[in-house]
């Protein structure tokens, strides 16, 4: 409480008498405190309760023993509360501690500097007791951040030394969990590369929750051998079985071949990857093959297409949290056309061998810079850069 703060005091009594006494007793004490009070239960829970403390007596006309104790619990969760009675029973005393009182006094065995002492405490009690539940909040947040991490952001199944994978994953602004965002990297034994980056609309636990089954059973699909038109026909079944609501997902699919010479793509309503070649130009791959998100249409199809490498090439997976943002204070957005060529700057800028996880962190800075504060919509990014010579990139 801020030094000079008065204690705010809510005194639940009926009778006269003792409610006089406990407005000289407050007198009488050290502690600076303003007195309301309610003849009943029921007045005292006729709108919000506005007090530190409250003094609640144990026999009042509408209720009786524990049971206003409980009902003040349920209507007022914040709020000290001290138990200000004349029936002087231990037993009773901690069966209303245990009820959640925070203190339990006999009418006829307290003071002024008591009756002080024990609302001092228990407005105390009261906060130590809400920070735990704030840390222990916060505790289980992280926790359950950390397990959507590990489902959304795996670790990738790459053993080709010539190829590197850099990534990053940064929450949007209107959540501290990680959202539907997803991707994933799968090398077969033929030396055959997946790559997977998708998209559930929303945000929250159940679009993690299901973004997370997305993934797992697109890397269980691909380790299966299964043909891409069949792993994302069957990903689609997962979404709509798996969905608790109407929701849907965008998906990029791309297959590098064992040369490396050659990939072949899916969209799924998702936008195109960046292709970035050697000597540091960049084009979006065409998206005229783009087909509909999953969950949308039944029965959908996919077409793939075919794109030709060149050696020394990188490819830039995202989700539309990266393009989305504004630029400057009207309502133009970024759009992934011009994010591509500030990804391609700050490539050439870092320079060869730069560290491509860095170079997707300062592509996200320069995006929020751009839109004068942090993005709304969750941000996913993967850059799989092939390597003339294994270990010339970070």
């Amino acid at each position: 409480m801020a030094p000079g703060a008065r204690l705010r005091v809510l005194l639940i009594e009926d009778d006269d008498g003792d409610a006089l006494l406990v407005e000289e007793m407050l007198a009488d004490s050290a502690v600076r405190a303003t007195l309301a009070r309610a003849r009943t239960l029921t007045e005292a829970l006729d709108g919000p309760v506005s007090a530190d403390c409250i003094l609640l007596d144990l026999q009042l006309p509408d209720a009786m023993g524990l049971t206003g104790l409980t009902r003040l619990r349920q209507h007022a969760p914040a709020t000290a509360v001290v138990v200000l009675t004349g029936q002087n029973d231990e037993t009773t005393g901690v069966a209303a501690v245990a009820a959640g009182a925070q203190d339990y006094l006999g009418k006829n065995q307290v003071d002024g500097p008591l009756l002080g002492k024990a609302l001092r405490y228990a407005w105390e009690r009261k906060r130590a007791e809400q920070v735990e539940q704030q840390l222990l909040q916060q505790q289980l947040l992280a926790s359950e951040n950390s397990r959507l991490e590990r489902g959304l952001l795996p670790t990738p199944l790459l053993a080709d030394p010539c190829l590197h994978l850099a990534s990053k994953y940064r929450p949007g602004r209107n959540g501290s969990l990680l959202g539907g965002d997803f991707y994933d990297a799968v090398e077969l034994t033929d030396g055959t590369v997946h790559l997977v980056i998708g998209d559930v609309c929303g945000h929250g636990p159940d679009e993690a929750a299901l973004g997370v089954a997305l993934r797992i059973a697109w890397r269980a699909l691909v380790l299966a051998g299964m043909p891409m038109a069949e792993v994302l026909a069957t990903v689609e079944r997962v979404l709509v079985h798996e969905r608790i609501r109407p929701l849907f997902a965008t998906l990029c699919t791309v297959v590098v071949a064992p040369d490396r010479r050659s990939l072949r793509m899916s969209l799924a309503g998702h936008p195109p990857p960046l292709l970035i070649s050697r000597d540091g130009t960049g084009r979006l791959l065409p998206g005229d093959k783009l087909g509909v998100p999953l969950g949308v249409v039944p029965d959908a199809r996919w077409d793939p297409l075919e794109v030709a490498l060149e050696p020394g090439w990188s490819l830039v997976l995202y989700t539309d949290g990266i393009f989305e943002g504004r630029v400057g204070p009207g309502p133009e957005r970024l759009g992934h056309e011009e994010m591509g060529r500030l990804l391609v700057d700050i490539l050439r800028e870092a320079g060869r061998g730069a560290d491509h996880a860095a170079v997707l962190d300062r592509l996200i800075t320069r995006v929020e810079d751009l839109n004068s504060g942090p993005l709304d919509d969750d941000v996913a990014l993967t850059m799989l850069t092939h390597l003339p010579q294994p270990g010339a990139a970070g």
